[in-house]
Parts: structure tokens; C-alpha cells; sequence
């Protein structure tokens, strides 16, 4: 699809401070012990490989749209901030939910794995895996904090503020998929928290902060960025139970093989009747056939 001018001018700007920054933490580290240099590469790889930057791009217009000089260094700075921390919280999800892929290509802790494996190591690989996305995923976080640290005082506030949230999302996902919940309110929220807040609203009020109006304008920015962030997440839920995987990069029907409790699931369990319960029921089974996956579409288009 293409992509708007407004978002390519300033993902370009942050690719390129994102990868001269891990150009340069791969050759100090590696220095140090060339086994440094795996998770770094995958690091780099995984975060210039691919993604929208669409929270640089909402932070950046957040500042210019409250007055912010474009040309500001700390605009970029900000943009790879989001960058890392969406590196973060993509790595732990993809460990929490047992995903074997993304973005079409095997996720961190199964790549690590697999190397685990064939090279004869000691141990258990699914566990090595796991430990290595886990680190991987809080190096990138560091790499955040350190992008962010000279935004300013509200900014960093409402940095903080973000985080807690991704993590209360997270939780609320987790535990949302364990009891197999079809809640619509609490659907809502953990699409809110997880992603569409620190997808767009979070970016905007950061934009917002470091241009010194956050305080006059983080109301209109969040009725317009909690809303479209809602937006932004339902898409995601109509991708992630029906999408081409060639454009997702993960198989067709997956979150359905997870369980994710999503509005559109929660609105397909409150109208299901007679044989559609029945269908509806074996979502979160691992073992689901791409048969069981079209029957289960054809409920969540039924009703």
C-alpha cells in the first residue's frame, strides 16, 4: 500500500539515527565479546526490517501541530524512542503469546532457538529462545529510556505514564486470553491500553509536551487520538483473524489459534447461536485446521 509522504519524512530521519546508533553499540560490544554481536544484529535487523513508524510520525506532528521547530534534533530522538519500545513490547508479546512468526519471518526467541539447536548447545533451545528475546527486548527498552532522556520534564512524564499502561494492556491481554473472556467492555479497554493509546494518543500528547502545550491541548489530542488508536487496533483484530498472511507476515486466523479477547470476537460470542457457540468455543485451540479457522470466520461474518 502506499505510504503518505507525511510519514516517510520522518521514518527516514529515524532509520537513519536508529541504525548509525546500533552500528555503533554492535562494534563497541562486540569488541568486548563477538558473542555480543547475535542479539545486537537481531536488534538492528528487527527494528529497520519492517513496521509502520507510525508513532514517530504521530509524535512528530503532535509537535508540530502545538508550534515545535521541525528541525529540532529531540523530534527524532522521540521518534526512536517509539521505535525501541515498540521493538520491546513486539519481542515480549511474541515470547507471552508462543508466536512463531513475524513480519514473515520466524520471531526473535524461535530464530535463537533454532540456532541453539543446530549448534549442538546445552540445554533446553525453547528456553534459550525465550531468554535471549526476553534480553533483547530490554536492551531495546534501555535503548528507549535513552532516546527519550532529553524531551523535557512533561514529556518524560507522560513517558512514564505510557509505559505503565503497555504493561497494564499486556496483562489485561494475557489474562483476557487464559480465561477465554468475551467481555465487549473489557475487550475494549485492553485494545485501548495495549496498543491504541501508545499507538497514537501517547505519541500525540509527547509531540504536545516537548513543545511546551501539552497541558492546552492534550484534551483535543486525545478526542482525536483515543478514538482513531481504537481504530488502528480493530483493524489489527480484522487482520489478525482474517488477513492475507503475505501482508501480516503471521498465518491467516492466528489470533483465533491464540484466543485473543477482542471485540470482534466478544460481538461474534454475544449474537453466536446453536451450532455458532459451538464454533465459537474451540477458539484458543492451538490445534485448529485451516477447515475449523474458514468455519470460524464465516461465524464472526454471520453475526
Amino acid at each position: 500500500m502506499p505510504v503518505p509522504a507525511s510519514l516517510l519524512l520522518v521514518a527516514e530521519r529515524v532509520e537513519r539515527r536508529l541504525g548509525g546508533l546500533l552500528e555503533v553499540e554492535i562494534e563497541r560490544w562486540s569488541a568486548l565479546d563477538e558473542a555480543l554481536a547475535e542479539p545486537l544484529r537481531c536488534l538492528r535487523d528487527f527494528v529497520l526490517d519492517g513496521g509502520k513508524r507510525l508513532r514517530p510520525a504521530f509524535c512528530h506532528w503532535g509537535f508540530a501541530g502545538a508550534g515545535g521547530d521541525v528541525a529540532d534534533p529531540r523530534i527524532v530522538e522521540a521518534g526512536c524512542a517509539f521505535e525501541m519500545l515498540q521493538a520491546f513490547a513486539l519481542v515480549h508479546d511474541d515470547v507471552m503469546d508462543g508466536s512463531a512468526t513475524r513480519r514473515g519471518r520466524p520471531s526473535v526467541h524461535v530464530d535463537f532457538a533454532a540456532r541453539h539447536a543446530h549448534d549442538g548447545r546445552r540445554g533446553e533451545p525453547r528456553r534459550f529462545g525465550e531468554g535471549v528475546a526476553v534480553l533483547i527486548g530490554d536492551l531495546a527498552h534501555v535503548y528507549a529510556d535513552q532516546f527519550i532522556a532529553a524531551a523535557g520534564h512533561d514529556a518524560l512524564a507522560i513517558w512514564s505514564e505510557l509505559r505503565v499502561e503497555l504493561n497494564v494492556g499486556q496483562y489485561l491481554d494475557l489474562v483476557g486470553t487464559a480465561r477465554a473472556d468475551t467481555d465487549l467492555t473489557r475487550a475494549r479497554r485492553i485494545a485501548r491500553y495495549k496498543s491504541g493509546k501508545y499507538t497514537i494518543e501517547r505519541p500525540l500528547h509527547v509531540g504536545a509536551a516537548m513543545a511546551g502545550r501539552y497541558v492546552e491541548l492534550h484534551e483535543a489530542l486525545s478526542g482525536y487520538g483515543d478514538p482513531l488508536g481504537e481504530a488502528f487496533q480493530l483493524r489489527d483484530d480484522l487482520l489478525g483473524a482474517f488477513g492475507d498472511e503475505a501482508r501480516t507476515g503471521k498465518p491467516v486466523g492466528d489470533d483465533l489459534r491464540e484466543g485473543k479477547p477482542t471485540p470482534l470476537l466478544a460481538i461474534a460470542s454475544e449474537r453466536a447461536e446453536g451450532g455458532q457457540v459451538t464454533l465459537l468455543s474451540l477458539v484458543g485451540s492451538s490445534e485448529l485446521s485451516a477447515d475449523d479457522i474458514t468455519a470460524i470466520q464465516a461465524v464472526l461474518v454471520d453475526t
